[in-house]
């Protein structure tokens, strides 16, 4: 995929103390390059370098995702999974951008028709009642599948596998396949476990419990309550990733490096 520069913006999170000074610095490497918040993003850059964390990111994939955007992440959060250059690297990731020397990844995105939800990571399902456990009916192709005694469901995409998801037992997968997991949050048995699907399927969230409401959460951050059934389906749009070459950022290298994957242990 070609990168046009013309229309380069930096976003960054007003929140994040220093930010607004490594946008400023970054606005000044690219023609005409002017820098927004997250609360005033423009609506057609031709591609999009973010300063902030995983967090700011994820919202930005969100927006410009239906507009086929490139997104490159500064990390200035904590893990920095998605966001992954350094303040420190401005001139060697400008000088990469500016002679071609990248790749752009299509990350699988999941779509709520119910709310209009979409995401990037992982769409979080919960009861009515957050505080307590609830009955989750989980549908595929309108097939039942089982019911969960849990806290909620995860629905997450394999760019989500190593965030919400990991934490609650799913496995890690790679970004390149086409699928989702489903992982129950803290379920009341032993037979439950995750389960990975196809993106083609469609995948339907149902209570009994009243009320027959749920809180539904798309990357931690779009909030909503929902009525009656959920479903949940891959958007048709992908989120596009822009990665820097020969610059141990391939997804291993960062499990490796981010989750210290595999490293054994001290003796």
């Amino acid at each position: 995929m070609e990168l046009s520069l013309d229309k380069t913006v930096v976003i960054y999170n007003p929140e994040i103390e220093g930010a607004d000074v490594l946008a400023g610095k970054l606005s000044t490497s690219f023609a005409d390059c002017k820098t927004f918040t997250l609360d005033d993003m423009p609506d057609d850059p031709s591609f999009v370098i973010v300063v902030g964390g995983d967090g700011t990111l994820l919202k930005c994939a969100r927006k410009y995702c239906e507009s086929d955007v490139p997104i490159f992440g500064f990390n200035m959060g904590r893990l920095g999974f998605l966001a992954q250059a350094l303040p420190n690297e401005i001139e060697k990731v400008t000088h990469k951008i500016k002679s071609g020397d990248f790749r752009i990844e299509k990350r699988t995105m999941l779509n709520c028709p119910t709310t209009g939800a979409i995401a990037l990571n992982d769409i979080v399902i919960r009861g009515a009642v957050y505080s307590r456990t609830s009955t989750l009916n989980l549908y595929i192709n309108n097939i039942k599948l089982c019911s969960y005694l849990a806290d909620g469901l995860i629905i997450s995409t394999p760019t989500g596998s190593t965030a919400y998801a990991l934490s609650a037992g799913g496995p890690i997968i790679s970004p390149n396949l086409e699928c989702f997991v489903i992982v129950p949050i803290c379920p009341h048995t032993l037979n439950a476990r995750p389960i990975v699907v196809p993106t083609s399927e469609c995948i339907k969230v149902t209570t009994q419990e009243a009320p027959k409401d749920f809180q539904l959460t798309a990357d931690g951050q779009d909030a909503r309550i929902v009525k009656n059934e959920i479903c949940v389906q891959k958007h048709s749009k992908y989120a596009r990733l822009l990665l820097l070459n020969n610059d141990c950022n391939h997804f291993y290298d960062i499990l490796r490096e981010k989750l210290h994957w595999g490293i054994a242990p001290n003796k």
